[in-house]
């Protein structure tokens, strides 16, 4: 089996390592220059975009921010997985918020704004608590603003009216006062199986995810009775094929629906080492229309971002259930270097390896480390 993937960066590698053991052959394509890629040394291939489409079995993305151009021509091909819609939902803020509402799944309250005329209205109707953000290219922290108060509207206004409303309107949000950040990362097959990995806490600084949990601790069967329904609404609605992961704020014992990723997600990185089948090799199954794997977990895990930084002991190794994963980048601020999972029997476990992890990490690049690792100390079994 072959498979093509849009976007040449650590996604469409680590489904490259994935596919290895499976016979499945994966090349990337860079969507800057439209020129295939090799998913590990980015070395061009000889052959082109559109020989590259007749050689694939299969076309996917590594993330939904691809030029429209190119996701037009994938479709025509009818081997795109998921679908255009799918992945244009997921790069648009409208079209998502569009369709949670047309399906009745619960999201934070909003108003969608393209002029900054109509700022003041929502205002009156949502309050003056607000998440402001840009509809397309924001995420990890950019192209969002916050309003804490109606003294700040001038500031604001400012701001936003620098920016081209009717190209890319504003999603102007309820600021949500929620307990946790949750995520569901899930695979449904071409014949619509679907599993569903644990839901996973997130942790996020500065707008960045830095620490996953799985599963999340305190997770009811309502709660994940609200995230399967909610996920199996979405894909059968886009007639999904792949991984799709869904953002949930918990408010008391509601979820509300944060953001949709049409693709293998950060927060489900953890699936490397705590699951049979993790999310990289499910969704190369699904595309490639192969039996879906086990997505149980096998043992508690967490899931630690590696962002701006490349200067910390490989001694860390040495620690039982510490596996790193690198993504051979040149370090930037708040880029994604690579990630470290780490496993154990049980969440004082875990406390126990973050602790023991946090001795040969710079503190200033792992803020959420030690908290993290205090709380799960606390959870009894």
């Amino acid at each position: 089996m072959k498979v093509l993937i849009y976007g040449s960066g650590q996604l469409a590698r680590m489904m490259y390592l994935a596919g290895c053991p499976l016979g499945i052959d994966v090349q990337a394509v860079d969507v800057n220059t439209n020129t295939v890629v090799d998913p590990i040394s980015k070395r061009p291939s000889e052959h082109s975009l559109d020989q590259a489409i007749d050689w694939a079995d299969a076309l996917s993305v590594e993330f939904e921010h691809v030029p429209e151009s190119l996701l037009e021509q994938a479709e025509l091909s009818g081997k795109l997985m998921p679908g255009i819609e799918a992945i244009l939902t997921g790069a648009d803020r409208v079209r998502e918020k569009t369709l949670l509402d047309k399906l009745a799944i619960p999201n934070c309250a909003h108003k969608i704004v393209n002029h900054i005329d109509q700022l003041p209205a929502a205002i009156e109707s949502l309050g003056d608590q607000l998440i402001i953000k840009a509809s397309r290219d924001g995420y990890d922290g950019y192209g969002q603003w916050r309003l804490d108060g109606k003294q700040n509207l001038p500031a604001l206004n400012k701001s936003l009216s620098q920016l081209d409303l009717k190209r890319v309107p504003l999603i102007v949000e309820t600021l949500t006062r929620f307990e946790r950040e949750l995520s569901l990362v899930g695979v449904r097959g071409k014949n619509g199986e679907t599993r569903f990995y644990p839901l996973a806490e997130n942790l996020h600084h500065e707008g960045q995810l830095h620490v996953s949990v799985a599963p999340a601790p305190d997770v009811t069967h309502e709660l994940d009775k609200q995230a399967q329904d909610a996920f199996t609404k979405l894909a059968d609605a886009l007639d999904y094929v792949g991984v799709l992961a869904v953002e949930f704020f918990q408010v008391g014992n509601n979820l509300l629906v944060n953001e949709i990723a049409p693709r293998v997600h950060n927060s489900g990185h953890w699936s490397m080492q705590g699951t049979d089948t993790c999310q990289f090799e499910n969704h190369l199954r699904a595309v490639c229309g192969l039996p879906l794997g086990n997505t149980q977990c096998k043992t508690e895990s967490a899931m630690i971002n590696i962002i701006g930084c490349s200067e910390f002991s490989t001694d860390l190794l040495s620690i039982p259930g510490c596996h790193l994963h690198w993504y051979g980048k040149t370090v930037r601020p708040k880029r994604k270097m690579g990630h470290i999972n780490i496993t154990a029997d049980d969440f004082a476990g875990l406390a126990e390896l973050m602790t023991t992890l946090a001795k040969y990490l710079p503190v200033e690049h792992f803020p959420k480390l030690l908290d993290e690792a205090d709380k799960l100390a606390k959870i009894k079994s």
